[in-house]
């Protein structure tokens, strides 16, 4: 590989030279330039299609006529100074401009990560060989590198290695790609250029040794390790020794071992090559192989389908692998996953806490810390648990003390570390990396602890507090408690004296904290002081909480005043509705209609009756109103009771319906199910053996109307109370096609508050609420979709009472960070032609019912519960009473704009004949 692009190369310095001398006035130094730009881009388009990914092996020398267009513009360029040599110095130009200002933008922001990927494009671009080599240095002391970076600076310098010395320089180059990340494209490229070195002394022990670590690091890998078990079999292969037959025999054993994509072909190579029959043991291991790659390739083509960065498809993968619990394989599939996720905080925390508790390798287990740590710098936990992991390994350190060179480079770490948060973090992203300033607190236990320095330390504390944190009790007990186990008493009163001014959230802990110390350790006058600053703070914070209670009172009486407010304009609007509505009746025809009230009494009233038998009246009442209304004598007066006397019988009814005796002590022992349908035909029987499968039951109550049908609910007792708690595990279960409600048997009159609702309306980060799904939608279906993004725990569709589909789900993943992949992948998605929409489950606040006692008529008054029903008069809602048989009504108040509305016709002016005075029978003579 080398061999070919040093020939490309050599080739392509020789064709340049060999063309015409420029013409004109131009100067030597232009050409020079121009020559050795356009050399280095020929030399780097030759190493591409020598050791590059989709090219195809170049043979040795290259003709001008299938030369590139480099060539051509090389020869271009040189044979005449004309237009493309005036491009190319601007283009040049351009790019020295923009290089200029990458290098000044990095030595503002030396972490600027596409800064760096720019400039090493742009200085490769130029040619610049000696300084795009330095920037790449830069770059990955800083930042591990992608694999595209690292195989493209790798081909480069193994396009300019010459001697020796530049192929361990080429060496080094890769021990360092590949511990940044697993890539077995690097391993490959490694193993590849150290048989290129098998001359030189110890050559064949390093190209062993390399493709034993890359089998070791990716020879688990079911798509890609299948490359590197073939080059290494093939290296062997080659070496032609009848010793190194035995090592071809146990690589492709080794292989057939490993569940590999591919696998049939390998063992009918291993058949074709070996002269003798494979051994029972290796077919074995094969069969055994080949069910594991089964278990297997669902994830993996899972991998293959979904788009990067697969996050939720690998930590399926994960829990599967460590349900498994074979360490490699799961160190292998998180090496993958932070291949695409490698900016994912959480996924290094998981990765690094399965080494720190299964593995224990200490190279190991440090490499990953320090890796997650370069990786997400700003991650306290990374930091943490970086420190903790080098102190569980015993990693060397001496003891820390105020002269040591150690303590020097400490507290310049801790520095380095707050400028990078409020530089980095603070600036950039408007917020806080360290909110409780985790670091400081540290530093100043350290200084405290370790260095006796209390004068560093509170002098960091000060810095605490001027962040933002004096308002906390917690904050100012962490440095009282600092100050009690290494300061003085002094420093400790000072403190809780600043706490109790400055604590806004729990200022009774402070003093009550102030208070103690000074009855231990202070004088009678350090006491009195103590109580009456505590007295004094303690008595204003009340002030503040009573006005700021006073002032939401306030606001709550506003928005109360304002609800009051809007119910009255409707009560206007609907007012002058009805005004404008009747404005237009003809008074002559009122006229009229009284005359006919008054003189034709005794013909409407055979109508009235009629309208009375074809009305139909409550049950249980039907006798009363026929005898009432005459239906058995057309002579019988008619007459109503008043409302009183219609709500005694109403309860003298309701008292001699059957009623269900319950007894209220055994409620431990009780549940209470509705819901069920009403065609339910014997309860008890039916519902008898789903209880029965809960404990043994003592009795099951229906609840039947006083005409003997089902009213859908019924009292289940059983033997003993845990019975009774499992039974609750079968509420919504459905019964006759409709979900059966399960509920606690709890007193309502003892208990007004009680409610039973199964589910939480708070927010849960690990469930989605889907809403828009097609009725047709099965559990079954929305568990098939949604399980390609995580772990399914539960899905539940919403129903209503009848038991029938309302389009909407909730879907409850393992964790949160799969509940947020599946959001973002699921949101919008059509599902039988509906487009569905997905959230997080944040169901809003439920709203408390408004009390029987608040309802009101309009005008004020109250209406009674027994004229109106339980949900008081519908605006469509007709009286079927006739007017000769209502009773007067209570006097409508006046309405605020414009004259009372007329009172309707009342009872006694339709069925009494008023008193008439002479004048009136003097008027109806004379209008005859």
């Amino acid at each position: 590989m080398a061999t070919a692009a040093a020939t490309s190369a050599s080739e392509a310095e020789a064709e340049p030279k060999a063309g015409p001398t420029a013409e004109g006035e131009e100067d030597d130094v232009k050409t020079a330039r121009m020559r050795r730009k356009v050399l280095s881009r020929a030399v780097a388009t030759a190493t591409y299609k020598a050791v590059g990914p989709g090219w195809d092996q170049p043979e040795e020398g290259v003709s001008e006529s299938d030369g590139d267009e480099e060539y051509a513009m090389a020869s271009s360029a040189e044979s005449s100074p004309g237009e493309y040599e005036w491009e190319y110095d601007e283009e040049e130009e351009k790019n020295q401009l923009e290089i200029e200002r990458l290098e000044e933008q990095l030595s503002i922001n030396v972490y600027d990560y596409n800064c760096h990927v720019d400039l090493i494009r742009l200085l490769r671009l130029e040619g610049e060989l000696t300084k795009v080599r330095m920037a790449r240095q830069k770059m990955s002391e800083i930042f591990p590198l992608t694999e595209e970076l690292w195989l493209e600076w790798l081909h480069d310098e193994i396009s300019m290695a010459l001697d020796g010395l530049d192929r361990e320089h080429v060496y080094d180059l890769f021990e360092k790609a590949v511990k940044d990340y697993i890539c077995p494209n690097i391993w490959l490229e490694y193993g590849q250029y150290s048989v290129g070195g098998i001359g030189q002394k110890g050559g064949l022990e390093k190209v062993r040794s390399v493709f034993e670590r890359a089998l070791s690091s990716v020879g688990l890998h079911m798509t890609k390790g299948l490359a590197i078990w073939e080059a290494y079999r093939e290296f062997e292969s080659a070496i032609v020794e009848a010793a190194r037959l035995e090592k071809v025999h146990s690589l492709f054993r080794r292989q057939l071992a490993i569940p590999l994509y591919d696998m049939e072909a390998t063992f009918a190579e291993y058949e074709e090559w070996s002269e003798d029959p494979i051994p029972e043991s290796v077919i074995q291991n094969y069969n055994k192989a080949l069910q594991q790659l089964e278990r297997y390739k669902p994830y993996e083509e899972a991998l293959l389908q979904a788009e990067a960065p697969r996050l939720a498809e690998y930590q399926a993968y994960i829990d599967f692998e460590m349900k498994i619990g074979d360490p490699a394989r799961v160190q292998l599939i998180f090496e993958r996953a932070l291949v695409e996720n490698c900016l994912v905080p959480d996924l290094w925390i998981r990765y690094s806490q399965f080494l720190d508790r299964q593995l224990k390798v200490k190279d190991l287990v440090l490499s990953v810390h320090n890796r997650a740590v370069r990786n997400c710098p700003w991650t306290v936990a990374l930091w943490s648990r970086y420190l903790l992991a080098m102190e569980r390994h015993g990693v060397d350190h001496q003891v820390i003390s105020d002269s040591s060179k150690e303590l020097e480079e400490l507290r310049s770490a801790f520095t380095r570390a707050l400028e990078y948060l409020k530089q980095e973090v603070e600036e950039r992203f408007n917020e806080s990396g360290d909110p409780s300033c985790m670091i400081m607190q540290n530093w100043a236990r350290i200084e405290a602890r370790l260095c006796n320095n209390m004068q560093k330390a509170r002098e960091l504390w000060d810095s605490i507090m001027t962040k933002g944190n004096a308002k906390y009790a917690n904050m100012w007990l962490e440095y009282y408690n600092l100050e009690r186990a290494h300061g003085d008493t002094q420093h400790c009163r000072k403190a809780l004296h600043r706490a109790v001014q400055c604590t806004s959230d729990y200022p009774e802990h402070v003093c009550e904290v102030l208070l103690t110390m000074e009855r231990t350790e202070g004088t009678l006058e350090d006491w009195d002081i103590a109580v009456q600053k505590t007295e004094t703070r303690l008595a204003r914070v009340n002030e503040q909480r009573i006005k700021a209670a006073e002032k939401e009172a306030a606001f709550a009486q506003q928005e109360e005043e304002k609800a009051e407010q809007r119910k009255r304009a409707r009560a206007e609007k609907k007012a002058l509705k009805k005004k404008k509505k009747t404005r237009g009746a003809d008074k002559r025809k009122a006229e009229e209609d009284d005359e006919k009230e008054w003189g034709d009494d005794e013909e409407e009233q055979p109508s009235k009756r009629r309208k009375v038998e074809n009305s139909t009246p409550p049950a249980g009442e039907a006798q009363d109103l026929e005898a009432e209304t005459g239906l058995f004598g057309k002579s019988a007066p008619v007459d109503v009771d008043p409302p009183s006397k219609q709500k005694e019988r109403a309860a003298a009814l309701k008292r001699d319906m059957p009623k269900v005796p319950h007894d209220s002590s055994k409620d431990s022992i009780t549940v209470f199910v509705s819901n069920l349908p009403y065609s339910l035909g014997e309860p008890d029987v039916k519902l008898r053996p789903l209880f029965e499968a809960c404990g043994e039951v003592a009795e099951i109550r229906p609840i039947f109307s006083n005409r003997g049908d089902f009213r859908g609910y019924c009292y289940v007792e059983f033997k003993e109370e845990k019975s009774a708690l499992q039974a609750l595990q079968l509420d919504r279960k459905t019964v006759e096609g409709r979900p059966m409600f399960v509920s606690p048997c709890v007193d309502k009159s003892k208990n007004p508050d009680f409610k039973v609702f199964r589910y939480s309306t708070a927010l849960e980060k690990h469930k989605l609420f889907v809403s828009g799904l097609p009725f047709s939608c099965t559990k079954e279906e929305l568990e098939e979709i949604c399980k390609a993004h995580g772990t399914v725990k539960d899905i539940r569709l919403v129903t209503n009472r009848a038991g029938k589909p309302k389009g909407l789900a909730y879907v409850e993943y393992e964790n949160e960070s799969q509940a947020s992949q599946a959001v973002l992948k699921m949101d919008g998605m059509t599902i039988k032609e509906n487009v569905i929409k997905v959230a997080i489950s944040n169901p809003p606040q439920r709203k408390v019912p408004e009390k029987p006692e608040a309802r009101k008529a309009p005008g004020g008054a109250m209406v009674p519960r027994q004229i109106y029903g339980a949900r008081g008069k519908g605006r469509t809602q007709l009286s079927l009473l006739p007017r000769a048989l209502q009773r007067p009504s209570v006097t409508v108040a006046q309405a605020e704009n414009g004259p009372a509305p007329q009172p309707a016709v009342t009872t006694s002016a339709a069925t009494e004949a008023p008193k008439m005075s002479n004048a009136d029978f003097a008027k109806l003579l004379l209008r005859k």
